[in-house]
């Protein structure tokens, strides 16, 4: 049994006053106003808003209330506590201010607002005036602030933001997951003209090899009060920039709201998208009178076409295509949700250089950058309504729900990405409302749910992730599997998939493998056959706490999670007419649900850290998926090994090449040929020894027999390693950045690392000078960690003005000691 220190008392601090260099204290001074221009635009809106943490109602009160911050969006109050040392994480209000200032025109102008994306809910004032409220967090919505805007004055913009528990609104607050609260994305200014084109849909209602049938629908509104003759037309650009055909129609338009739709076109010979060619076409629709174009919009689209065989295959544009897949949370270290298109574009590139070509959104809507990276790469989606636990609620929780549902399939259908609109994930889990998990009021509802998403979108298919009792209802379902993780073995899935192919006459395998602490290994991973007395089923239990399993009876090693990963992915790759699947999940991500892990609050399943830097687990994909060629050493962060003298040493590498060769300490060892068939490694394996201390090892990859990849480490050897702590040591070093790392090592009475050690330690700065770098839920930016083979480390930002002492405890060790001055020098 392991032995936690009690988690130590702090102030919390907000995210707010964390971000050091992006927050200055404002008092009553507002930012300069920024100046609209008086003609039609899109402006982006994102810089230099003023933030107050107060959670009155009262949009007087807030305007008039000291304390207003400065910052830039995207933001979320909750980029930092998520992970801090306090329980929770902060689920409240907060208010935003900017000042705009309109330059008058002589043309009749509408201003309109539009937020990419706020959580959970959103009221807009302006000049004291309510323009509207938005419920529901993940999803666009637009406000028209044109009456109350005053041109030529300043005008002061006012939005509070709220994620309060609220069971009302999905998703529920018991789902493994952070709702952020904040303005989390960008937000928008759109300047048009008093009749305009609002959004253009287009739907492929029937697509083959030889015509692609396209369907426009123009929406708008009209805000003056006088019907008018327009021309709408529209402009079809083929994916290599040529106009391929051009649509007109005449139309008399009445004030409000109005819907145009165009004459079908038939895409002669389109040019198809799919992961490998994202062809994406490109409509330009225009708003004419006399000639003269007063409006214009556009959007992208592509042409393409799927079916499921019955208990087989997926296939897209008549071809099979085994959809491998994982899964992305939209968050990061630092920074939450609130992440800036760089990275949302970041994440999707690396999971495409995977060799991956699905993609499970779980579970909610996302950015809209995320959906454009999919389009342009070739990123099969799975877009997920955030019903994620809670069981179903009553009118008010249904109506919320409904609303979201037709929201996000009105936003994202142009989208030729998106495949699957997936309505939940473990709906009937730790219901909200009494009886809310009964499948007998289940039913009805999610049919309800999955006939509005027929009805507004019959081009695609809908999902659902682990309600056997509404499998039947959705076109493709997902059941639970996680063999070797939350149940059974890991030599168990194969004979799970059958009999899931079998139960279910569309199945994809949403959902597997387990967690890895990064630094972790042992030469004698829990086996394929997992351990004894495990539960036996491979469905995630409800109640982990009365079961035993891998996933609570075990250290997390990265040598396991590698093994599990490179079985589960020989069974996918070789089970014939198997659909697809997506791994869980991509990246760690924060949960207010894991408070004991070896990183506290972080689920831990990733292939890639919080801060998006690989993992093992990685590499094992990239070497059956990637197309770029690599070796990897298994593992570069398995630097310390220990056995008898002479004692043969297993060395895997990981690689997608057809053959390698491991040279140890400057000898070659065997060339070996790559057999994709083989677990593990395709039987990139060699046993060999190793000299007491230091070990170079070195791999080259070869294919079709060049030299096309390498890989290098250095190993520590350690004989008869005692693995009976002694004490901790404390050092540190300046890194290329100015930072300093903070490294602790355990050690035995003969100074040598021990491997075994996996003490839960705490890093404190006691000087206060400079910046501990905490509360990242990352390896290297945690306060409070697992050691990892006797070793754990965190990052300081040294003081320019100040020393200051950093200090290391755990349950044993009473307190180590690094002194460093303020230029970041280490002192004795």
């Amino acid at each position: 049994m392991k032995h936690h220190q009690p988690r130590r008392p702090r102030l919390r601090r907000s995210a707010t006053g964390l971000l050091a260099g992006l927050l200055l204290a404002l008092g009553q001074t507002q930012a300069s106003p920024f100046v609209v221009p008086a003609e039609p635009d899109t402006l982006l809106l994102n810089a230099n808003w003023g933030y107050l943490e107060n959670i009155t109602e009262n949009e007087t009160q807030a305007r008039d209330a000291s304390g207003w911050q400065s910052l830039n969006l995207p933001h979320t109050w909750n980029a930092t506590d998520s992970v801090d040392a306090l329980p929770g994480y902060r689920r409240n209000a907060s208010w935003y201010q900017k000042t705009l200032r309109p330059e008058a025109s002589e043309d009749a102008l509408r201003y309109l607002l539009y937020f990419e994306g706020a959580n959970m809910i959103t009221d807009v004032y302006l000049n004291g005036d309510h323009i509207g409220q938005h419920v529901g967090g993940y999803i666009g919505f637009e406000m028209d602030i044109t009456d109350a805007l005053k041109a030529n004055q300043d005008n002061t913009l006012m939005v509070r933001v709220s994620n309060a528990y609220d069971p009302n609104l999905i998703p529920s607050q018991k789902s493994d997951f952070v709702i952020h609260g904040g303005l989390t994305r960008d937000v928008w200014l759109k300047v048009v003209p008093e009749v305009y084109i609002g959004q253009v849909r287009v739907d492929t209602p029937e697509v083959d090899a030889e015509r692609g049938l396209t369907d426009i629908l123009v929406y708008g509104r009209n805000t003056s009060n006088k019907e008018r003759d327009y021309e709408v037309t529209a402009r079809i650009i083929d994916p290599d920039g040529h106009a391929v055909a051009e649509l007109t129609r005449s139309v008399s338009l009445a004030p409000g709201a109005f819907e145009v739709p165009l004459p079908t076109e038939a895409m002669p010979n389109p040019a198809l998208w799919s992961p490998e060619d994202p062809n994406l076409y490109r409509v330009d629709v225009a708003l004419k009178q006399s000639g003269d174009t007063l409006h214009s919009n556009n959007t992208r689209y592509g042409y393409r076409w799927f079916e499921f065989k019955d208990h087989g295959a997926f296939y897209l544009n008549g071809e099979r295509v085994l959809l491998r897949g994982t899964h992305r949370h939209e968050e990061h270290a630092g920074l939450g949700a609130a992440m800036p298109n760089r990275l949302h574009r970041q994440d999707m590139q690396m999971i495409k250089d995977l060799g991956a070509n699905f993609v499970r959104l779980g579970h909610y809507p996302q950015d809209p950058e995320i959906y454009r990276a999919a389009d342009e790469l070739g990123l099969i989606l799975w877009d997920e309504l955030p019903w994620c636990r809670g069981g179903m609620g009553g009118e008010q929780w249904q109506d919320n729900t409904e609303r979201l549902l037709r929201q996000q399939i009105a936003q994202n259908r142009n989208h030729p990405s998106i495949v699957f609109w997936s309505l939940g994930n473990e709906i009937y889990w730790e219901e909200d409302f009494p009886g809310g998990g009964d499948p007998e009021k289940l039913n009805p509802y999610l049919q309800h749910l999955n006939d509005i998403a027929h009805d507004l979108d019959p081009t695609r298919l809908t999902s659902i992730r682990k309600y056997y009792e509404g499998a039947h209802i959705v076109d493709v379902f997902s059941p639970s599997i996680w063999a070797g993780w939350y149940g059974g073995a890991y030599a168990q899935y194969e004979e799970a998939l059958r009999k899931a192919m079998n139960d279910y006459p569309h199945m994809l395998h949403m959902e597997y493998g387990g967690s890895s602490h990064v630094g972790r290994h042992t030469p004698t991973p829990i086996t394929k056959d997992g351990i004894p007395g495990a539960q036996v089923d491979v469905e995630e239990a409800v109640n982990q706490a009365v079961v035993k399993s891998v996933a609570k009876d075990s250290d997390w090693n990265e040598s396991y999670i590698v093994d599990l990963f490179d079985w589960h992915l020989q069974v996918q790759e070789n089970l014939p007419n198997f659909a697809g699947s997506a791994q869980w999940a991509f990246k760690d991500f924060a949960t207010p649900l894991r408070p004991e892990n070896p990183i506290p609050y972080m689920n831990q399943k990733g292939l890639v850290d919080r801060q998006g830097r690989k993992k093992d687990a990685y590499y094992v994909f990239a070497s059956y998926w990637a197309t770029d060629p690599f070796c990897r050493i298994e593992s570069h962060t398995w630097t310390h090994r220990g056995g008898a003298k002479n004692e043969p040493q297993t060395i895997t590498v990981y690689c997608n090449t057809d053959a390698a060769q491991l040279s140890v300490n400057g000898k070659s060892l065997k060339r070996l040929e790559r057999d994709p068939k083989q677990v593990p490694a395709g039987g990139l394996v060699w046993t060999t020894e190793l000299n007491e201390g230091e070990n170079a090892l070195a791999v080259v990859g070869y294919k079709d027999g060049k030299r096309v990849a390498e890989d290098q480490m250095t190993v520590t050897y350690i004989v008869d390693p005692l693995n009976k702590l002694e004490h901790i040591k404390l050092s540190a070093s300046t890194q290329d950045d100015g930072l300093l790392l903070i490294e602790a090592e355990a050690v035995d009475k003969n100074g040598d690392r021990c491997i075994t050690c996996d003490e839960r330690v705490y890093f404190s700065n006691l000087g206060e000078a400079g910046e501990l770098l905490e509360n990242y839920g990352t390896p290297d930016k945690s306060s409070e960690i697992e050691m990892a083979n006797g070793y754990a480390s965190i990052l300081y930002r040294p003081d320019p003005a100040q020393s200051s002492i950093i200090e290391l405890r755990s349950q044993d060790v009473k307190g180590v000691y690094v002194y460093v001055d303020q230029t970041g020098e280490i002192q004795p």
